[in-house]
């Protein structure tokens, strides 16, 4: 199928119009949640501030991480994203509550906590339930729209955000602001929620013969289990090291640009300003994410799809060069299209080379490593970053380790010698 017969699929289109509300509603409110952080004009953002911010919103992931697969093999999928969806936008009308009371402390960050730990469940579960929706032979094209048109749909959901706070700001004081665009993100997850009740209660799965009896313990022993099937085939588990490589990377060049964009290309005191540099950086990111993902198929029939990652993630080097001598709006703009486009052309590639090593009984369980891995490089590259860049986010020196680590990714973790390795017996 191309993509204007999954658009039009009848059966398919259902599940992404919940996975697309739910991920314009992420952008609405991750917008709010990054101007109420980071730009508000009553707080200074740091480097150190940051990466905190990166790890609350990905520490939840990585603690259900290991769960999400056990739940989804237990209970109606359906159900479990309608319910997870309808608890998000609870949560959200909450965490607005406590903005609009001046309550920031530990019990916003709780809240926020909970409402990215559900998110985790919400695309997991859509995500097993597109082989239920799409016949095999569109697996591919399918998870790959579903994916990269999510990342483009986040996108333009922080721009709806971004001109909700201009509107507004007029009207009342910042931090008021993002919480009545928070209340709105609310609203987006309810209407989710509302369309993944549309869908039949196993439409999307476990079917009766695929429920498993299984106790939430399991989840650690199943990753345990995927950690022991990637023993055995070396070249998906260094391809998953290469993207936790890369996302850590990409992680570091995010916290120079939000620094820069607020900092340095801004007067600080201006966090309008900054927040729509930051706004529009993110956006040629989010171009260069559907750019990558389109060139990924024609560049593994060219050429192989091991050969392929290598030159993604050896390409990928070229991106953090450009602020390497220059850090201008233009240099960076730069820097955030080449790294997205070939940071997702590799991940695309890598998914399907995951998927086409892995038995069915193993898929949940390599994919929870997966994730989870992934999110520790995150939060890693968030830490690395923090520790070395000047509130400023003017330096040369981490575009010249994230260049050189992309490059020592590309040479030898997945040198053709142990890259083509065959699966171990």
């Amino acid at each position: 199928m191309n993509v204007w017969q999954l658009l039009t699929d009848r059966k398919f289109s259902r599940l992404l119009r919940v996975r697309w509300t739910g991920q314009i509603t992420d952008g609405i409110f991750q917008s709010a949640l990054a101007s109420f952080v980071l730009f508000s004009p009553e707080r200074q953002a740091n480097a150190l501030g940051a990466a905190l911010a990166f790890a609350v919103v990905l520490l939840p992931y990585s603690i259900i991480g290991p769960f999400v697969g056990t739940i989804l093999d237990r209970v109606s999928r359906q159900r479990a994203i309608a319910f997870a969806n309808l608890s998000r936008a609870l949560t959200l009308a909450i965490i607005a509550l406590l903005i609009f009371q001046g309550r920031t402390g530990v019990e916003l960050t709780i809240f926020v906590l909970v409402a990215f730990g559900v998110n985790r469940l919400i695309l997991a579960g859509l995500s097993a339930g597109i082989p239920l929706m799409i016949e095999s032979k569109s697996l591919i094209s399918a998870n790959a729209l579903a994916v990269t048109g999510g990342s483009v749909w986040v996108v333009m959901g922080g721009g709806i955000g971004l001109g909700m706070r201009s509107l507004l700001d007029s009207m009342t004081s910042a931090d008021h602001a993002d919480g009545y665009i928070i209340l709105l993100a609310s609203i987006g997850y309810l209407t989710a929620s509302l369309f993944a009740s549309l869908l039949k209660k196993q439409e999307i799965g476990p079917l009766d013969h695929e429920i498993k009896n299984a106790s939430f313990a399991q989840g650690l022993i199943e990753m345990r289990e995927g950690i022991k099937f990637l023993r055995q085939h070396s070249d998906a588990a260094r391809g998953i090291a290469a993207v936790a490589v890369h996302r850590g990377g990409i992680t570091a060049m995010t916290l120079i640009a939000l620094l820069l964009e607020r900092n340095t290309f801004h007067d600080p005191s201006d966090s309008e300003a900054g927040l729509a540099g930051l706004s529009f950086t993110l956006s040629i990111a989010a171009f260069g994410f559907v750019v990558g993902a389109v060139a990924a198929p024609y560049g593994v029939r060219k050429v192989g799809r091991h050969r392929w990652m290598r030159l993604a993630m050896s390409a990928s080097t070229v991106g953090p060069l450009f602020i390497l001598f220059s850090r201008t709006p233009f240099t960076l703009a730069c820097a955030a299209f080449l790294t997205a486009l070939f940071g997702q052309s590799l991940k695309v590639t890598n998914d399907a080379l995951v998927q086409s090593k892995i038995d069915d009984i193993y898929r949940g369980r390599v994919f929870s490593v997966y994730d989870v891995v992934v999110n520790g490089a995150i939060v890693s590259g968030a830490v690395f970053a923090a520790l070395l860049l000047p509130d400023s986010g003017d330096t040369y020196l981490v575009p010249l380790i994230v260049a050189a680590v992309y490059l020592l990714a590309g040479i030898r973790l997945l040198r053709s010698r142990v890259f083509f390795a065959p699966p171990v017996k």
